[in-house]
């Protein structure tokens, strides 16, 4: 799992030589505050602490993954404790062509069998931001990366939009909003800074003032962002089509409001997932391992003491000093290189995904346009006829759809054989991932036609369930795609324990004494495999209802988890 790793990937604004002057410095800054001892600048293992052990390699020349040698600086800071390694890796390295890249990597090691913790952002990656005027990339007009938000003026617009469509973009770029009638510099000190921390070294952070929100916005008409809401836009951000707006996920003031802590971990997640499962530069790429055996100078003198310490790490005494052959270094550059290739897959799937998920919602909302016309048509020619067949048709012309998930939510009960007993907040927090209309109008879609289900099944005229209605639907009732129909979950989700649990929902008494049934049938809302879902459980054959467990965000699976 890599849900607790904190990587930083960007590059220096200095040469390879002064990058590693004062990552030093700060490496050295970042000891002293945690009270640890000064290593000195030599390379070797040194022993700064009573359970932490810092390995130097200052001044090598490693083979990367193209084959040529690049100049390497590597610190790796070892924290033993019972429930494992703290490690902390800093390299830097700048290959014969120029360009002096540092990455950052922080984790936890658990003893066998313990679960890791989430990494937070080391403060020695902000140490490192404010010295080496760092950029998510090396290409002329890459953005700059900071460790806290960058204001957007009038002035800086066109500069930011040419930064948020650049083609060769790595990082994603987080823009927060500032509500109206408030204070801007209270704005940022008290919400957006707290709030983009645990994204610092993760993403390029800005305030969009208030006085360049127009222009902003303006330019920007389909991913807009305003009202004290924050989004993310991922890289290949095309800004003139609307479909693929879903992509870069909007959080609304009202979850900053509600718990800001919160807000800070969801913000942070997909710019922490995005670069721990991203291709690595080459510069940092295919590098060999810091291993203490291999580093030049003189390695800390092993001691009993310093034994206990290596046993965690499962390191037995002596063999610190015991030179591995060529072949093993081939192998871990050969491991390194397959890693990196399948992050390259994972990165091509992912965007051919949304991509994907971007083309179904437009074609969706275009025939969701032709079957309205179809409809309204169809009214107009019962009407002609003599009236047959009108009755059913007018309400649905007439009926105006929501235009967010709140008023769905708020009109639940338009639907009388459809009773909600989820939890409305996890609902109402989608109009927090995305301003794109198409979710809403699939949902509402949704409901229409389980409630046209719901009236014949409970006269046994349905023809069977839902699925089967949806694959047969009569020309007078709302359609909804079969595909999206889902009649129960796979089972390796049933199987487990926790994710069984989460489908585990909410009914009345009178469907079952325990208060809960499995909802494993539910509908898929969006395009794309992690867009969200709605589960249900159908009782027209009981109390002649069908009830709504959820209506949110994916619950958790094999790709979610």
């Amino acid at each position: 799992m890599t849900d607790g790793i904190y990587r930083m990937a960007v590059t220096s604004g200095h040469s390879h030589r002064d990058t590693v002057t004062l990552a030093g410095q700060q490496v050295r800054h970042w000891l002293k505050a945690q009270h640890y001892e000064d290593p000195g600048a030599e390379d070797g293992r040194h022993r700064v602490g009573a359970q932490a052990v810092l390995d130097c390699a200052l001044k090598d020349r490693v083979r990367g993954a193209s084959g040529a040698k690049e100049s390497v600086a590597r610190w790796r800071l070892r924290e033993f404790t019972p429930q494992g390694i703290w490690q902390t890796s800093l390299t830097i390295s700048t290959p014969p062509t120029g360009g002096t890249w540092v990455r950052l990597d922080a984790e936890q090691l658990p003893v066998r069998g313990a679960s890791a913790t989430k990494a937070p952002v080391p403060a020695l990656a902000r140490g490192l931001l404010d010295v080496l005027a760092a950029a998510e990339g090396e290409h002329q007009g890459a953005a700059r990366v900071h460790g806290m938000p960058t204001v957007i003026e009038r002035g800086d617009v066109d500069e930011v939009l040419d930064e948020l469509c650049d083609p060769d973009r790595r990082m994603p770029i987080v823009v927060a909003s500032t509500p109206p009638r408030v204070d801007f510099d209270d704005w940022l000190a008290e919400t957006v800074d707290p709030l983009l921390r645990g994204c610092a070294g993760l993403a390029v952070l800005y305030a969009l003032a208030p006085g360049a929100e127009r222009d902003f916005n303006r330019a920007l008409e389909h991913h807009r962002v305003y009202g004290g809401a924050v989004r993310t836009y991922l890289p290949g951000l095309d800004p003139a089509w609307a479909p693929e707006a879903q992509r870069h996920r909007v959080m609304g003031r009202h979850t900053l409001d509600t718990d800001l802590r919160r807000a800070s971990g969801l913000l942070a997640w997909l710019p922490r997932r995005l670069a721990v499962q991203s291709p690595l530069p080459d510069a940092l790429a295919g590098l060999p391992p810091l291993r203490a055996q291999n580093l030049r100078g003189g390695s800390a003198p092993w001691s009993e003491e310093s034994a206990d310490i290596a046993a965690i790490d499962g390191v037995q005494p002596g063999s610190l000093l015991v030179d591995h052959h060529e072949e093993e270094v081939h192998e871990e550059r050969a491991r390194a290189e397959e890693l990196q290739e399948v992050r390259r897959w994972l990165r091509d799937a992912e965007e051919r995904e949304s991509q994907l998920a971007a083309e179904y919602d437009e074609q969706y909302s275009e025939l969701r346009e032709a079957r309205t016309q179809v409809r309204s048509l169809r009214g107009r020619l019962a009407e002609a006829d003599g009236g047959e067949g009108a009755t059913r048709a007018e309400p649905a012309a007439g009926r105006v759809d929501p235009v967010s998930f709140a008023e769905l939510i708020e009109r639940i009960g338009e639907f009388p054989l459809l009773s909600f007993t989820g939890d409305p907040r996890l609902t109402r927090e989608l109009d927090d991932q995305t301003d794109h209309p198409t979710w809403v109008r699939m949902a509402w879609d949704a409901l229409l036609a389980l409630q046209d289900y719901a009236e014949a099944a409970v006269h046994g005229e349905s023809g069977g369930d839902f699925r089967r209605w949806c694959e047969n639907t009569p020309v007078d009732c709302h359609v909804f795609p079969p595909r999206k129909v889902i009649r129960d979950e796979s089972r390796t989700v049933r199987t487990n324990t926790k994710w069984k649990g989460e489908r585990e929902l909410p009914v009345p008494v009178e469907v079952n004494a325990g208060g809960k049934v499995f909802m494993g049938a539910h509908l898929r809302i969006g395009g794309g495999g992690t867009a969200p879902r709605l589960h249900y459980f159908d009782d027209c054959s009981g109390t002649g209802k069908i009830y709504i467990g959820y209506m949110g965000l994916h619950l958790r699976n094999t790709r979610t988890n």
